[in-house]
């Protein structure tokens, strides 16, 4: 699948040329080029209605349970990140509060991978839920390093850093989280 990163700075989401392509002005977001579609990924619904997925019976059992984590998991990762870089004030108990959400997440990911026994987030390969969850992952691990809460998170949840560290392997999404590595330090982000 031929992709392109683009990394925005947070005020840009609210302008126009911005706005045009995602009306929620909200990040992430992915343009299909095929169809010249763009999705609002906060809106994960939108997107799974977009595409046919093979195996249907099987990822419809399952997408419910992956739309719920969206809304689950996201809200934690993106306050997180807006109170610790970007609110003009720096509010110690907001941050701490979702810095231990982000940790409570990992534990929560960590438990249901141990319990599955499996390597991946829904049976026995990457699907869609492992690969959904990329940016967030990315997002914590590199708030957590930048605030110094990461010490020893491998260590408290070895199974979700197996699994983490088993999607960064896959030569797509290691690739294009270097891009984005790469887009955030040309911006001036850690």
């Amino acid at each position: 699948i031929l992709y392109e990163v683009s990394l925005l700075e947070l005020n840009q989401t609210k302008e126009p040329q911005y706005l045009e392509l995602n009306p929620n002005g909200r990040l992430p977001s992915i343009r299909d080029p095929n169809t010249r579609t763009t999705h609002d990924l906060t809106n994960i619904p939108s997107l799974e209605l977009s595409y046919c997925i093979s195996s249907i019976s099987t990822i419809k059992k399952k997408s419910s349970r992956t739309r719920a984590g969206h809304k689950r998991r996201g809200p934690y990762f993106g306050q997180a990140t807006w109170f610790a870089r970007f609110h003009p004030e720096k509010l110690p108990t907001a941050i701490d509060r979702y810095v231990n959400e982000i940790e409570r997440v990992l534990g929560v990911l960590d438990t249901a991978l141990r319990r599955g026994n499996t390597a991946w987030l829904v049976g026995d390969k990457c699907t869609y839920a492992d690969i959904s969850f990329v940016t967030w992952a990315a997002t914590g691990e590199g708030l957590l390093r930048e605030l110094e809460k990461d010490k020893g998170l491998a260590e408290k949840h070895p199974h979700y850093s197996t699994w983490f560290a088993a999607l960064k392997e896959r030569s797509t999404i290691g690739k294009a989280l270097q891009e984005i590595a790469a887009q955030r330090k040309a911006h001036g982000l850690p």
